[in-house]
């Protein structure tokens, strides 16, 4: 299928610019964070949960050439200028005039460019960007925080504030950059990386048996029919957050026959899991989250299993730091079939703020 390329406007009102002074910046110069990939074309595709990357730029506006390899579809990248969030982007498959990143005033400029959905919704493409005196931007040299979870971690459902709970698409409602780990990371003024699908399990998924985490945190877009891999040299994460077990527990959709919570399938393969992830990363502290959704007596069958997980990763490892456990408060939330909103998201990022300032020290 051709890939048909658009300008993503991040302002109300176009601003052209001024091409006699222009410069490109090809996608190979960016330096993202997160889960990418060069393609034959040489362009970047930002594959995972809020995968991003910084530029500057000087005068008052410049253009970001992004596409979707669906001509039909749409997905979503969102931006912080200057410092400061701006808002979600739609990324439309079909579109024809060319918009630009305007700002406030003439001088220098930084642009951080955020994928706001996950890895499942496709690929975002960036070709290149247009503007005067660009340069790309790294990261700032500091510990990273790999978080692995299902659509709580995405910061899926959290936002229904252009598109209502149950109209649209499921992606509609996507805010990576406002989920509780990007939020955690910022506090802390670490880096992170989002290794996040919306319900997926480590034994069984929401509503099926898999493909599960473990059977997909190798591929590069945890799709177990892809054969390419993750690189996991590319980043090293000083700390691997691992939130699953929701879907677990979950009923599905009451139509499909599913069998009751299985604690030693459930415990057997969070080790497993655990163990590959150590493979990975042999320094990284591991730090199992428990799940704000679930309560009562599941939430402390829940407890009892992740406490079974970090006893049996902890004989299995005898010469490495034990793993850490963290249990959310029960939550009542207000996103979208029973996820957390953006708010909710705030409200978990403080509680995992101290617990985290405590791990990076």
């Amino acid at each position: 299928m051709a890939i048909i390329y658009c300008l993503v406007c991040f302002s109300c009102v176009p601003t052209k610019v001024k091409t006699e002074t222009s410069n490109n910046l090809a996608a190979t110069a960016l330096k993202p964070f997160g889960r990418f990939f060069i393609n034959p074309s040489q362009q970047l595709e930002l594959i995972s949960s809020a995968a991003h990357f910084g530029f500057s730029f000087e005068g008052s506006g410049c253009a970001l050439f992004a596409s979707i390899p669906n001509s039909e579809g749409h997905n979503y990248l969102q931006y912080e200028l200057d410092g400061v969030y701006q808002k979600r982007i739609k990324v439309h498959g079909n579109a024809k005039e060319p918009l630009v990143i305007s700002a406030p005033g003439p001088g220098k400029h930084t642009v951080w460019i955020y994928k706001a959905t996950e890895a499942h919704t496709g690929p975002i493409i960036i070709k290149q960007i247009n503007g005067t005196n660009l340069t790309p931007l790294s990261r700032p040299a500091a510990p990273i925080i790999e978080f692995i979870g299902n659509s709580i971690t995405c910061g899926a459902a959290a936002d229904p504030s252009e598109v209502p709970c149950g109209t649209g698409v499921y992606h509609d409602q996507h805010n990576a950059y406002q989920a509780y780990g990007p939020r955690v990371a910022r506090a802390l003024q670490v880096n992170y990386v989002l290794s996040s699908v919306s319900g997926i399990g480590v034994y069984r998924n929401w509503n099926s048996d898999g493909p599960t985490m473990p059977q997909v945190y190798e591929k590069i877009d945890f799709q177990s029919g892809n054969p390419q891999l993750w690189d996991f040299k590319t980043f090293t994460p000083q700390i691997v957050s691992i939130a699953l077990g929701t879907n677990d527990f979950s009923n599905g959709d009451g139509k499909k026959p599913r069998l009751p919570f299985d604690s030693v399938n459930f415990v057997t393969n969070y080790v497993r899991f655990v163990q590959t992830v150590k493979s990975k990363y042999p320094t990284a502290r591991i730090a199992l989250l428990s799940s704000p959704m679930i309560n009562g007596a599941n939430r402390t069958l829940l407890q009892n299993c992740l406490k079974g997980v970090k006893n049996s990763v902890d004989v299995l490892n005898p010469a490495a730091k034990p793993v850490e456990l963290f249990f959310f408060q029960p939550m009542q939330a207000r996103g979208c079939s029973g996820h957390p909103n953006v708010e909710d998201h705030a409200l978990l990022a403080k509680e995992l703020e101290p617990f985290f300032k405590k791990l990076l020290r």
